[in-house]
C-alpha cells in the first residue's frame, strides 16, 4: 500500500530526508521547491511513499498535461526489497508510458528487472557525479536571467532534447525556476544555466563562438549564490565522461561522495 503526502507531511518529509543526504538529494530538492510555493511555482507532482510516517521509498510522480511528456521521476529508497515491491504497482509507476527515472545507480538492476518482467524496453541515458557546494562566499556573480522567449534556444542546444516534447519542460523551468545568462551586445543570451524541478543546476551551455571566455564559471557561481540566498540546496549532476564540467565544478568548490552515483534510465519511447 502506498499513500500520497500533502501539506504538513511534505514539510516533515523534507526535514527527514536531510539525514539521508546525499542519496536523497534529488527528492529532497524537489520537496524544497514544492514547500516554497510562495517563491517558485513547482511542477505538479504526487509524492508517494510506501508508508507513513516512517517511509522506506519516496517517488515523485509527475503529473502530465497535454503535450507535456518529458518529465523526470526522481526516486529515493533505503530498502531495495520494498522498492522492488513498490514499483511493480501500476498505481505508482505507469510502465505503459514514457518514463525517465532518476535513481541511485545501485538500484538500476531492480528497475531493469521489473521493466523486463513487464516487457518494457529501456535505455541508459546518463550516469552522473553529484556535486554539492556548501560555501558560496568567494564566488563572482552577474545579474541577467532568461525567460520563456528563450525556449527554442535552450532546446536546440540540450543534448537530451531530441524531440519537441522537451519544450514543455524547458518552458516550465524558464518561467518558474531560477536561471542565469550572459548577454551579448544585442541582449541575446550566449551562455546560460537553468534550474531543474529537483533544484539541481543544469543545462549549462555556451554557444561555440563564445567559449573560452570564462562564462561558465561566472554562470555557475551566480546561480550557486542565488540558490543559496533563497535557502535552496546548491548541487548539480555531471555525466561521468564530462571531465571538463567535472573539473569546472570541482575547482569552484563543489564536492561529492565518491561512493554515490545517480543514473537516468528511459523506459518506452516518446
Amino acid at each position: 500500500m502506498t499513500m500520497e503526502l500533502t501539506g504538513e507531511q511534505l514539510k516533515i518529509t523534507e526535514t527527514r530526508l536531510k539525514k539521508y543526504l546525499p542519496r536523497s538529494q534529488q527528492v529532497y530538492g524537489y520537496l524544497v521547491l514544492m514547500n516554497r510555493s510562495d517563491q517558485v511555482r513547482a511542477d505538479p507532482v504526487k509524492v508517494l511513499v510506501d508508508r507513513w510516517p516512517e517511509f522506506n521509498v519516496i517517488i515523485c510522480k509527475p503529473q502530465y498535461e497535454k503535450g507535456d511528456l518529458f518529465k523526470d521521476t526522481p526516486v529515493f529508497a533505503n530498502d531495495e526489497a520494498i522498492l522492488e515491491e513498490t514499483i511493480r504497482k501500476s498505481s505508482v509507476i505507469d510502465w505503459t508510458r514514457f518514463l525517465c527515472l532518476g535513481i541511485n545507480l545501485r538500484h538500476v538492476d531492480i528497475f531493469k528487472a521489473v521493466a523486463s518482467e513487464k516487457n518494457v524496453p529501456s535505455c541508459k541515458l546518463a550516469v552522473c557525479h553529484m556535486m554539492i557546494l556548501k560555501d558560496v562566499s568567494d564566488l563572482p556573480s552577474i545579474d541577467s536571467s532568461m525567460d520563456e522567449s528563450h525556449v527554442g534556444l535552450v532546446n536546440q542546444s540540450w543534448k537530451f532534447a531530441k524531440t519537441r516534447e522537451a519544450v514543455g519542460m524547458i518552458r516550465n523551468m524558464l518561467a518558474n525556476f531560477p536561471s542565469c545568462c550572459v548577454l551579448d551586445a544585442e541582449a541575446k543570451p550566449v551562455a546560460w544555466i537553468l534550474t531543474y524541478p529537483t533544484c539541481a543546476m543544469g543545462m549549462l551551455h555556451t554557444l561555440p563562438e563564445h567559449r573560452g571566455k570564462g562564462y561558465a564559471k561566472v554562470l555557475v557561481s551566480t546561480m550557486a549564490k542565488r540558490l543559496h540566498a533563497q535557502g535552496y540546496p546548491v548541487y548539480c549532476f555531471i555525466e561521468e565522461e564530462n571531465e571538463v564540467s567535472y573539473n569546472l565544478f570541482k575547482n569552484l568548490g563543489f564536492t561529492e561522495d565518491p561512493s554515490h552515483r545517480e543514473a537516468w534510465f528511459q523506459f518506452n519511447d516518446l
